[in-house]
Parts: structure tokens; C-alpha cells; sequence
């Protein structure tokens, strides 16, 4: 499964769960996560979507850190069923 098809479910989902799923770039800051992914009641997320078994490379890992220093949720998905955790939890508000 590439990338690509990960980011399209991801955006899917979210919209059927009532989000938004932005696509995110930032001229100037190479390594920001591909989406920020946003729910009424202020729920924000940065998600870093990569292929089943790919890792972060080292400046976007920096980037989710500093997101995370300022209190904002980062994280990366590399599945479908990741995705389906992730907008479980959401509904939940567990995270």
C-alpha cells in the first residue's frame, strides 16, 4: 500500500466523522507534517502519513517534536487500520 492511498482514507474518514483533513505545507519548513486534521470543539492533530514500514526522516521527527513542545498533538499513520484507531479515539475524545 503506498502513501498516497493512506493520505486518501485518512481524508475520507475524517471528513465522514465530521473533520477536516487540510493538506499542510509550509514554504520555508521542510519536514511539517502532510495534514493537519481539525474537529469541532478545537480538536487539532498534525499527521505524518507514511507506507506501512516507513519511518519519519530525522527532521520531520524534529518537526513533530517541536509541535509537541508546543503542546499540539503529532504523530504519524502508516496503515488503515491506523487511521481507524485514530478517528476511534477522536469520537471517543480520548485524545
Amino acid at each position: 500500500m503506498r502513501e498516497k492511498e493512506i493520505e486518501e482514507y485518512l481524508r475520507k474518514e475524517v471528513k465522514k466523522a465530521g473533520g477536516k483533513a487540510y493538506k499542510f505545507e509550509s514554504p520555508g519548513n521542510d519536514g511539517v507534517p502532510d495534514r493537519i486534521v481539525v474537529f469541532p470543539g478545537n480538536r487539532i492533530y498534525f499527521i505524518e502519513l507514511k507506507a506501512p514500514g516507513k519511518k519519519p526522516r530525522p527532521l520531520q521527527v524534529k518537526q513533530m517534536r517541536d509541535l509537541r513542545n508546543f503542546g499540539c498533538k503529532a504523530d504519524v499513520i502508516d496503515s488503515k487500520e491506523k487511521v481507524d484507531n485514530f478517528i476511534e479515539l477522536v469520537k471517543q475524545r480520548e485524545i
